[in-house]
C-alpha cells in the first residue's frame, strides 16, 4: 500500500513539474554515429559481425546512426569531420565510429573499444549522440530512428535529442588503425611520404602530349605533310598492350564490385581512390568495368583493321583511334580528380593511363594511312 502512493507521489511530482510519468523509468540511451563505405570490406564486417550482436543485448538502449560516404555531399561531410577533428593520417578513413568524445577506427578497434565504451556510458546515464558539426541535419527529424540500421536489427524508435552543432573536442581511443579503409586526407594532412603525386603528374603530361601528338599529325596529314610515325610493323603491340589493360581494368572491377581490399603496392594509395564516389561513373558504372569494354572495342576494331574486310575493316584504324583518344582523354580526367580532387593516387588507374597513351600513339599511323588513302 506504501509502495502504491510512493509511486502516485512521485507520478503527480513528475507531472507537476512538466515531465511524462514514463520518463521516471526511462532507460539511459547510448548514442553513436557510424562512418562507413559501401566498398569497404572492413566497414562490412563491423556492420554485419559487431554491431548485431550489441544490438540484441542492449536493443532499444543503443542507438548507432550510420552514414555511408559513397556519395559525393557525405564523402565532404566526413573528411570536415576528419579535418575538425584533427585526426592524423594513419587514422582517418573508415569505418570510423563517433562516441561521446571518443573515436574508434577500424575494424580492430571498434570491436575491441566499443562494447567496454557502451557499458561505460550506461552506467553514466547514458550520452547522447557526438557534438559533430552539421550531423542534426543529417538525422532524422522528429520521432524514428537513423535512417539506416545494421544489418539483421530492426531500426528503433527514440527520438534523437538535438546535437549541438559546435565543434567537439574529440579524443583518439587507441592508437592502431588495422582494419582501416583510408579515405583521402583532406588538403593540409599529413600524408605518407609514398603518396605517388609526382608519379601522376608525370602521367598527367604524358596523356596530354599524346594528344597533341594525335591532333596535330592528323591536322599536319590531313594538309599533305610528312607526319612522324611509329612503322606498321610493330602494331602487334596493340594487342599485346590490352591484353595488360584487360588484366588492370578486370582487377579493377573486381574490386569495385566485390568489395575487397586492392593490393597498392609501395606507390600511392588506391584504396582511398576506390573509396570515393568517382570509382563509379554516374554513381552506377564502376570505372574498371568501362575500361574492360574500352580495350575489348580497341582489340574488336585491331582485328577488323587486320583484316581488312569490308568497309568495317578498311575505317576500322580510325576507330581504333577514337576509341583510343577517348581512353586517353577520360584517363586525364581521372588523374586529374586524383591530383585536386580525391587527393590520393591510383597505381592501377595510372598503369592503365600510360597503356592507353601508348595505344593512342601507335593507333595514330594507320589510321593516317586510311585518311591519305581516302584522299588518293
Amino acid at each position: 500500500m506504501r509502495r502504491g502512493l510512493v509511486i502516485l507521489f512521485l507520478a503527480a511530482a513528475a507531472l507537476a513539474a512538466g515531465f511524462p510519468a514514463a520518463s521516471i523509468a526511462q532507460k539511459p540511451v547510448v548514442r553513436a554515429v557510424l562512418f562507413w563505405a559501401d566498398g569497404c570490406s572492413h566497414c562490412h564486417e563491423v556492420i554485419e559481425k559487431t554491431l548485431p550482436p550489441l544490438q540484441l543485448k542492449y536493443g532499444s538502449q543503443l542507438e548507432i546512426a550510420m552514414i555511408e560516404v559513397s556519395g559525393k555531399d557525405n564523402y565532404d561531410y566526413f573528411r570536415q569531420i576528419e579535418d575538425a577533428a584533427k585526426l592524423p593520417a594513419e587514422r582517418r578513413g573508415v569505418p570510423a565510429l563517433f562516441i561521446a568524445d571518443q573515436i574508434l577506427v577500424g575494424s580492430q578497434e571498434i570491436p575491441k573499444e566499443l562494447p567496454g565504451l557502451i557499458q561505460k556510458h550506461l552506467a553514466a546515464g547514458g550520452v547522447d549522440y557526438p557534438a559533430l558539426p552539421g550531423l542534426a541535419e543529417r538525422l532524422p527529424k522528429g520521432a524514428g530512428a537513423p535512417a539506416a540500421c545494421a544489418p539483421a536489427t530492426s531500426c528503433l524508435d527514440a527520438t534523437p535529442q538535438t546535437v549541438a552543432l559546435a565543434s567537439a573536442s574529440l579524443k583518439s581511443a587507441g592508437s592502431g588503425a588495422d582494419g582501416l579503409d583510408r579515405l583521402p586526407a583532406a588538403a593540409g594532412a599529413e600524408t605518407p611520404a609514398s603518396q605517388g603525386f609526382e608519379l601522376a603528374t608525370a602521367v598527367a603530361i604524358l596523356l596530354a602530349l599524346s594528344v597533341v601528338y594525335a591532333v596535330a599529325a592528323l591536322a599536319l596529314g590531313g594538309s599533305g605533310r610528312a607526319v612522324p610515325t611509329l612503322p606498321v610493323s610493330i602494331d602487334w603491340l596493340i594487342p599485346a598492350l590490352c591484353v595488360l589493360g584487360l588484366g588492370v581494368a578486370g582487377y579493377l572491377t573486381f574490386i569495385e564490385t566485390q568489395n575487397v581490399q586492392a593490393l597498392c603496392g609501395p606507390v600511392g594509395d588506391c584504396n582511398s581512390v576506390q573509396a570515393s564516389p568517382y570509382a563509379k561513373l554516374f554513381g552506377v558504372l564502376p570505372v574498371g568495368m568501362l575500361g574492360l569494354a574500352g580495350y575489348v572495342g580497341i582489340i574488336a576494331a585491331w582485328v577488323l583493321g587486320r583484316r581488312g574486310e569490308g568497309l568495317v575493316g578498311a575505317y576500322a584504324p580510325a576507330l581504333l583511334l577514337a576509341m583510343a583518344l577517348f581512353g586517353v582523354l577520360f584517363s586525364l580526367y581521372l588523374t586529374y580528380i586524383e591530383l585536386f580532387v580525391i587527393l590520393a593516387v591510383c597505381i592501377w588507374c595510372l598503369t592503365s593511363a600510360v597503356l592507353m597513351a601508348l595505344l593512342l600513339i601507335l593507333s595514330v599511323g594507320p589510321a593516317l594511312a586510311v585518311f591519305q588513302d581516302d584522299e588518293a
